[in-house]
């Protein structure tokens, strides 16, 4: 079973602690009517709200359901500021109905998109949800807004199935088994492929001379990753904050991959951290850092699991996400401690962590 604990920007209820206050200290998330019972496997922030996905598949939201992306809401429980089931669509209605199955999840700034394993055991079944007026949901241009999961109609294409989901602030890219990658959203910088513009339905990208493993999406870009052995890797869009001419030519080895609105992270097997772009605010890897299991890269944050079992953060801090110590609303150059394994009860483990826009995660399993 999962804990989940989180502090930062909560305007909207988007941290599920049963108030708007923004926290710098780490309180533990509320669920309604009952906590999952499946360990928490991933976290997924829009602008004012945020996806909870479990291990075995079923997905909870909180925050501003005013957009539709957090599906389709009773105003009785959304002033409730508390993580509760999803319902993608009326009753009676198709299979989406209960937000179970689901194999991945990804937010823009106000939508949704959940990949659902099919009966056969794979990721086929893509949905969107929320809002976007600038194709972020993927379904052509008179669909700008639904808060009802709406399936993707011959996506992804036959004999393929989506391995991995990543959205920036308005674009959304999906890698698929065959190694190809898709876009759609906001694209008028090339971040969804050439040539650019707004991109209605999914797009595939063009001209990667190798497999795609993994993508990553910052506010104006996407970062493609080959296979870990290749460490290839390929930037599109803006090279605002020398995104693109200041990358490494390959990441071989890479662990886990992750992106900021303006900035790239890998998370190399031998635990250590590269990053560039962005550092006004102090995002970029702070000298000296420990060994590192996980990493999660929030808009302008980062929250990563050292191989020790401390939670740390860096970045900018304005709304407290990176715990209380701060100077000019950073913390640059250095990082906070906001969790650690040595004050949590014995069997119990710091599993994961995650980071949205400016909210920060930690996910404790117990037993």
């Amino acid at each position: 079973m999962s804990v989940i604990f989180t502090l930062g920007s909560n305007g909207s209820g988007q941290l599920g602690i049963s108030h708007k206050e923004d926290v710098s200290v780490p309180k533990q998330v509320l669920f309604h009517p009952e906590s999952p019972e499946s360990p928490v496997s991933k976290i997924a922030a829009g602008g004012n709200h945020t996806l909870i996905l479990t291990q075995d598949g079923k997905l909870y939201w909180s925050g501003d359901a005013t957009s539709g992306a957090c599906g389709l809401t009773s105003s009785a429980l959304t002033s409730e500021s508390v993580f509760q089931p999803i319902q993608l669509a009326r009753e009676g209605d198709d299979a989406a109905t209960g937000a179970k199955d689901v194999a991945l999840i990804a937010a823009t700034w106000e939508a949704s998109f959940i990949a659902k394993w099919d009966a056969r055991g794979k990721v086929t079944k893509l949905y969107s949800f929320g809002a976007g007026a600038k194709g972020e949901l993927g379904h052509g241009e008179l669909l700008v807004r639904s808060p009802s999961a709406t399936l993707f109609k011959d996506f992804p294409p036959p004999e393929t199935e989506v391995v991995d989901l990543a959205a920036g602030m308005g674009h959304v890219v999906a890698v698929l088994s065959n190694g190809d990658a898709y876009a759609w959203g906001n694209g008028r910088k090339g971040q969804a492929g050439s040539p650019g513009g707004n991109i209605h339905t999914p797009r595939k990208i063009e001209g990667i001379d190798f497999k795609i493993a993994r993508a990553v999406c910052g506010r104006e870009f996407t970062c493609l990753f080959g296979e870990p052995e290749t460490g290839r890797l390929e930037i599109l869009g803006s090279d605002k904050w020398s995104i693109r001419s200041s990358a490494p030519p390959q990441v071989p080895g890479w662990k886990d991959v992750g992106a900021g609105w303006s900035n790239v992270y890998v998370l190399q097997q031998d635990g250590s951290l590269l990053s560039w772009g962005r550092d006004n605010h102090g995002q970029l890897a702070p000298p000296n850092l420990p060994k590192l299991a996980k990493i999660a890269i929030g808009s302008e944050h980062a929250v990563v699991l050292t191989q020790d079992g401390e939670v740390l953060s860096w970045g900018w801090a304005e709304h407290g996400n990176c715990g209380p110590q701060v100077e000019n609303n950073n913390v640059k150059g250095r990082w906070n401690v906001i969790a650690s394994s040595k004050f949590i009860p014995s069997g119990s483990k710091i599993a994961g962590v995650g980071a949205g826009c400016a909210t920060s995660w930690v996910n404790i399993t117990t037993g």
